[in-house]
């Protein structure tokens, strides 16, 4: 445990998507795993305030706090290596810091001072940054910042970063840039010209990275490495590679063996000791080496862009682990299965999940889904909207109510079977508006749901503005359609089981935000279950 906060920040080069998240969260286990009580936080550069709004082709999943913060997706990461929740803290964008010294301005804050982005953005950002790290939580902690350095957007960001080096002082402030050595197979050599460049980019902004860490597809040798060294002004040992992996969970071995931690410890004047892995290196030995394989189908419209479900892909990936299986996920687009295609698509499948989602596009396709997993006694998992749906196809096939819908998809329905939340009605403002952040739930015992948690009570994490609706309630209860999880505070439906089915569950909120490599989630681990039973039945 360290007297000062130190803090490390991750920023990159030559391309995005090189895996800053993966190395930031990748760094923080290994350096947890030593004792160091450490945190990531996310700088995002775009001005949306959160990504609630954004589109998920365009941002990939929203992540959700505890706290109900709307997120980056790599805060998922973060929270997936650590098993450390994160907060509002561990978040920020430019739309949020604006907004901030905008709301200051026309306060009188400034007293009548020019605002500019030197001081004041920047000065905000710095604030930001130190939020964690003056909580007295943390020894250490990694930000992260989004995009790429020449990026006109992310200047603010890197000369927050200067000034903070400047004035926390060499040993508790440290950059670690992470970069691309890209292999030309017409030459048959890596280049490191484009590394070159973009430390220099980032030297023109008054940084200088004190440690290198370079994505390649091929082996570093000693002489490439020390000729990065003397371009680019670190040390040898200083310049880390991160060559492709077959799993995002083999990161933190790989940094270890590159001695990642170990340089970053030595930049910030903390001791060093070897960091135990041992739990980790368990589960990635049963995640690399299962005794079976099941198939579950994901059922969803965003499903060609796979970090649009990273949260659920991931959860799967623990869950399996957990079970000694592997999860081969089929993605299947809603928008594209009928009544005359579903038999195909479906009927090989050990279990089926219904994503969550907005909008109408593709529910047909969702529901049909739901009626064949039904009638065909397969394990089933709706999430959010995946419940919404499976209430929907029950109340239309099974109670008979032809034009059930939900009042999202059509306003007008004789049966709003899913209605909008009372307290959303006068709602305008669609940003960070909707039920948000961990809410309690009961669970009814003997029930399938109150058998995988082994609890009465749970807390998980929602984002949603339309439930359950609770006047046709007894109706569905007659019918088989059970509540089995219910909000005791606002008497919202929560889950629904059908009780004559082997395994099938719809939950409103989104259990694979909690799931961890060291706390797969247990309805996740209890649904593969149910799919490896499905499997050896057939």
């Amino acid at each position: 445990m360290t007297t000062t906060t130190k803090y490390v920040f991750v920023t990159g080069g030559v391309t995005s998507s090189l895996g800053k998240g993966i190395i930031a969260a990748s760094l923080a286990k290994l350096l947890q795993a030593q004792g160091y009580r450490t945190t990531i936080q996310k700088l995002d550069p775009y001005i949306n305030v959160d990504p609630g709004t954004l589109n998920p082709y365009e941002h990939g999943e929203c992540y959700v706090t505890d706290d109900g913060a709307e997120t980056d997706l790599d805060l998922g990461h973060y929270e997936r290596f650590l098993n450390v929740p994160t907060s509002q803290a561990n978040n920020v964008t430019t739309g949020r810091i604006y907004q901030s010294v905008i709301e200051k301005e026309r306060r009188g804050e400034f007293l009548g001072k020019t605002v500019q982005v030197i001081p004041h953005i920047t000065d905000e950002i710095k604030h930001r940054i130190q939020i964690l790290g003056k909580s007295g939580d943390y020894d250490i902690v990694i930000t992260e910042i989004g995009g790429t350095v020449g990026d006109i957007e992310s200047l603010p960001y890197v000369e927050a970063v200067r000034q903070l080096q400047w004035e926390l002082g060499d040993d508790n402030a440290i950059v670690i840039h992470l970069t691309l050595i890209p292999y030309l197979s017409a030459a048959g050599e890596l280049k490191t010209k484009p590394t070159q460049h973009s430390v220099k980019t980032l030297m023109e902004s008054g940084v200088q990275a004190d440690i290198l860490v370079c994505r390649t597809e091929h082996e570093l040798g000693v002489p490439l490495r020390k000729k990065i060294a003397r371009f680019c002004n670190v040390k040898p040992n200083a310049v880390i590679q991160s060559i492709d992996a077959s799993t995002i969970y083999d990161v933190p071995n790989l940094m270890l063996k590159e001695g990642l931690d170990k340089v970053v410890l030595d930049h910030l004047k903390l001791p060093n000791t070897n960091p135990d892995l041992t739990k980790w290196n368990e589960f990635l030995a049963k995640h690399k080496n299962p005794k079976n394989e099941v198939h579950i189908g994901l059922i969803g419209k965003y499903v060609e862009l796979q970090d649009s479900y990273k949260s659920i892909l991931e959860a799967f990936i623990h869950a399996g682990a957990e079970n000694e299986v592997k999860v081969i996920i089929e993605s299947i687009h809603s928008e594209y299965l009928n009544e005359d295609n579903i038999e195909i698509k479906l009927s090989h499948l050990d279990g089926v999940l219904v994503a969550p989602g907005f909008g109408e596009r593709g529910i047909e396709g969702k529901i049909d889904a739901v009626k064949y997993v039904r009638e065909h006694n397969i394990p089933f998992l709706g999430i959010c909207l995946g419940m919404q749906m499976a209430v929907i196809e029950y109340a239309r096939n099974v109670l008979g109510l032809d034009n059930a819908n939900s009042t999202e998809m059509n306003p007008e329905t004789a049966h709003p079977v899913i209605n909008i939340m009372e307290d959303q009605k006068t709602i305008i403002n669609k940003g960070g508006t909707m039920r948000l952040g961990s809410w309690g739930c009961d669970l009814v015992g003997d029930s399938i749901v109150s058998k995988v948690y082994s609890a009465n009570r749970i807390d998980e994490r929602h984002r949603h503005r339309f439930e359950y609706n609770n006047v046709y309630k007894e109706r569905f209860e007659a019918a088989g359609l059970k509540t089995t999880g219910i909000n005791p505070k606002t008497g919202l439906v929560e889950i629904v089981e059908i009780e004559d089915h082997p395994w099938f569950v719809g939950v409103q909120y989104h259990p694979e935000y909690k799931s961890t490599v060291s706390n797969p989630h247990p309805l996740f681990v209890g649904f593969v279950k149910a799919a490896l039973k499905h499997l050896k039945s057939k």
